[in-house]
């Protein structure tokens, strides 16, 4: 009985040598596919800004524009609101002196409804609010389902590719492991910014939107085996 886990260990030692020994010949390949995706939701930012020699009182009239523009947009079904950057800059002049601080607040609005933040963007440029970015991307759920398919076509390629080199070089091959990366390009939206004072002269239309569409890329890198 104790001579068993030496026989199992050379019965062992010996299939690893074989197996070392048979090893066939490994081929690095990469393939990759992509899928359109519909920019089905929006992310606008938007923010107050005052500058002046009083912080204190800066700070009063940035928070008062902010609470303002969040009761106009809590009032909007499908819209959802969150705080985004909040800075106060100091502003020097002359040999490195504070003259001036500028305090900065943004918020972060979110919705699935590109008409309604179409329209609650130009009502909010009518305010003491400006839209400083907007983003239209694929929703969460969106993307999952077109990353699944562009994963399925993408593992496809590979496997057509491989079965290309093992065709052409007359021998059968294995998939030794696979590797899988995805990204999703947005298109470029333009930043839109404002004075404050221009925004105050007149009524802001509603901001004009077009969803248009994202690419989701799945690329595939493996290495498969030719048996010898």
């Amino acid at each position: 009985m104790k001579a068993a886990p030496r026989i199992f260990g050379a019965l062992l030692g010996g299939a690893l040598l074989a197996a070392g020994a048979t090893a066939g010949t490994t081929i690095d390949l990469t393939a990759e596919a992509s899928r359109p995706a519909t920019n089905d939701m929006v992310r606008a930012t938007v923010y107050a800004e005052a500058s002046g020699s009083n912080p204190a009182e800066l700070a009063r009239r940035v928070n008062q524009d902010i609470a303002d523009g969040l009761k106009i947009i809590k009032a909007k079904p499908g819209i959802s609101v969150k705080s985004g950057r909040q800075n106060t800059f100091p502003v020097y002049g002359q040999n490195q002196k504070i003259e001036n601080w500028r305090i900065h607040s943004e918020l972060v609005l979110e919705s699935r409804d590109t008409a309604a933040v179409s329209e609650l963007l130009g009502q909010l440029q009518q305010m003491r609010l400006a839209v400083s970015g907007i983003n239209q991307l694929p929703t969460p759920e969106t993307r999952k389902k077109v990353e699944d398919e562009a994963t399925r076509d993408a593992i496809a390629a590979f496997r057509q590719r491989a079965a290309v080199v093992a065709e052409v070089l007359g021998k059968p091959y294995k998939i030794r492991h696979l590797s899988v990366q995805q990204n999703a390009q947005m298109p470029p939206m333009p930043m839109l910014r404002a004075s404050r004072g221009a925004l105050a002269a007149d009524a802001a239309p509603p901001v004009p939107l077009e969803a248009g569409e994202s690419v989701v890329t799945t690329s595939i890198n493996g290495q498969i085996e030719l048996a010898d």
